[in-house]
Order: C-alpha cells, then structure tokens, then sequence
C-alpha cells in the first residue's frame, strides 16, 4: 500500500463525507446539511491529520474536462461558472475546495468529475435534437453524472464476477438520494440517464427526473412559475417526497407494505421508471451481462431491487430471494448457473477519486489496486 494519505472530500446534496484513504485505515466522517463552512470547516479538515493530497469531488466538469485536474484559482473560477447547472451539488464542493485551500495550503488538491467517465458517449447518445446554436454557443449536451460511482461499479463487477472488464456489458445503477444508470459497454461509458444537469432521467428522492419540457412552458405561460420556482420545485420538492411525503426510500417500502397507498404510488412510480431505464441502457448496449446495483438504495433495499428485477425477467434476469434479503457486503444475488448476473456492490466513490488522484500527480499503482 501506498503510504501517502489521501483526504477524499465528497460534498453530496444531503451531506458532506471525509474520508483518509491510504497510510492506514481512517473512519469516514459524515457532516449532515448544512455543515459548517469557512474556517470552521477548515479547522474540522485540519483535525483529519497530516495528508499528502485532497481529492474533491466535483459534479460538473462542462465540456473541458474529461479527468481529474489539479485544482487552481483560474479552475475554481471556471467551475464556479457552472454553478447554476448543478445547483444542489456544485456551490456547496466549491465551498468545501476553499475551505480545504484554506487549510491545507502547501497539499496538492484535485477535482475530480462526476461528468469525466461520460465524456465517452458517442454522438448518438449526447446530442440534443435542438438548434446548433444552442449546442455550439452554450454547450447544451447531454452530460451525465455519478461518473465516480458508475466507473467504480463497473470495475468492482468485473472483479467480482472474474472476468475482464472490456469484455463485460453492464447496467449500473447508481440509486441514492439522486439516482441514475449507466450502459457501460467495455468499460466505457455509452449511454446514461442524466443528461444537462442531474435533474434528467430517473426519479429520485426529491427530484422529478425527466418531466415534459411542454409541462414546464404550460406552467410559466398558464401559472406564471417563474424559472427559479420551477427549479425549486424540481429539484426540491418532487420525486419521493411529493408522491410519498418522506425523500427516505425506507419508509417508503415499509408503508408501502403496510397499505399506504401514496407511498404504494411512489414505489410504482420509482420501480416503473427504473425499469424503463435500464431497459433502455440494455438496448444501448445491445445485449446484458450484469446489472450492477449500487448507492444507499441499491445496495440497502432489498425490495427495489427484488421489484425491479422481477419487471425485467423478459431480459432473462432472476433473483435469488434469499441471496437477495439475506447476504451481506458486494454479493452475486441471482440463482446459481443463471447466465444474466445482478449484483450488489457497495459504492466506493473514495477509492475511485483517490485512484485518479494518484494517477494524475503520478504516484502511480497503490499496490494492488483500489478495484
């Protein structure tokens, strides 16, 4: 093991996790929203210990950056840009950037992206049918997200299944508070459900996912929402929480199974859209190998994925009930010699920015790899 130390800075739209990756095993740290900014931040990432690098995840790259890069004030400037694009996810990481800046003045710090692993999506996936001004002036494209976690899961099936990962084709899905899959064909990201910002795709906790573009016209020309109202709403105030009440995917299943029927329609709604996605990711891949499920509901709910895999039993997918209600840690859950395997990996997005981290100053191989 490489004995320089890592401090793995993921600032998410629910909390913020600090993790030591390297020089020993660290206990990750969890600050609730809102956590403290500034230098009462920085006093907390001093008590972390000596490092020898930071890594930050960062959500929007834009259209510059297809890997981690060594962050800057003319890169925090350029990131700050794109701001409004990412609105849960990138204000608060430039916060935790200054603050860790800040503290640790003379350590290397790199952003790592959530869109980089996308950067690979051919034409056919990427472009928007809309006027090539909007595409060649302002950058509208499809994106994508959770490209840390995707590229982490998809190396982490190909070792659990022992097989090379150029040789795999996978859905991996990426289901937290936000929530979206990914077609990874060779190791390489083709196709993804979030697209110019991660409000695209799937329902989530308090996201709608993709919604008509007409409903949003309808509502600004009929009702007067203005944009930042519809914004709000959006990212705020739908997904689980506005059919089911609560964001938390737990209480949804467990009242759900009580008879509950607003959160009986949200956990048809979340299964019915999961179920297309990956679904349309198979398509984008032209065939299935594994179907990867990772994030706080992938990996805990037992019932999403049971739901999801029964509604996808056309494509020749099948669980293992007990595998599936019962094991524990990254696991195999389908039945012995079936030939589609769905698994269960824990995401490790610090391993993976720390991997990227020490590629980019050139520290090279750890010593067997973080996957």
């Amino acid at each position: 093991m490489d004995p320089r130390a890592i401090l793995v800075v993921n600032a998410g739209s629910t909390n913020l996790k600090l993790q030591v990756v390297g020089a020993g095993e660290h206990q990750p740290r969890q600050l609730p929203a809102p956590w403290p900014r500034g230098r009462e931040l920085s006093a907390i990432l001093r008590q972390l210990g000596p490092v020898d690098a930071v890594a930050h995840r960062v959500v929007h790259g834009g259209r510059r950056h297809a890997g981690p890069v060594r962050i800057s004030p003319a890169v925090v400037r350029e990131l700050g840009r794109l701001a409004d694009l990412a609105p849960l996810h990138q204000p608060p990481a430039l916060a935790t950037i200054r603050a860790a800046r800040m503290a640790l003045p003379e350590v290397p710090q790199v952003a790592c992206f959530d869109t980089a692993f996308h950067h690979s999506l051919p034409p056919a996936a990427l472009t928007y049918p809309v006027p090539t001004r909007w595409r060649s002036r302002w950058g509208v494209r499809r994106y994508g997200f959770h490209g840390l976690a995707h590229r982490y899961l998809a190396g982490r099936a190909a070792d659990i299944l022992g097989r090379p990962l150029p040789d795999l084709r996978l859905v991996t899905c990426q289901l937290g508070g936000g929530a979206s899959l990914a077609a990874v064909l060779g190791g390489v990201s083709v196709d993804t459900t979030m697209g110019f910002t991660p409000l695209e795709g799937l329902m989530m906790a308090t996201r709608s996912g993709s919604v008509d573009p007409g409903l949003l016209t309808w509502l600004g020309r009929r009702h007067g929402l203005r944009a930042a109202e519809l914004e709000r709403v959006l990212e705020r105030e739908s997904g689980l929480l506005a059919l089911a009440g609560t964001s938390d995917m737990r209480r949804v299943v467990e009242r759900a199974g009580a008879g509950d029927p607003r959160a009986g329609l949200a956990l048809d709604v979340y299964l019915h859209r999961l179920v297309q996605g990956v679904a349309a990711m198979t398509a984008a891949l032209g065939g299935l190998d594994a179907l990867v499920f990772g994030g706080g509901v992938g990996q805990n709910s037992a019932r999403v994925r049971e739901g999801a895999v029964e509604r996808l039993r056309f494509l020749g997918l099948r669980l293992d009930r007990a595998r599936n209600e019962e094991g524990t840690g990254d696991r195999r859950i389908e039945p012995a010699g079936q030939p589609l395997a769905v698994l269960v990996v824990a995401t490790r997005e610090d391993l993976e920015m720390a991997r990227e981290t020490r590629e980019l100053l050139g520290w090279g191989d750890p010593g067997g790899g973080f996957l």
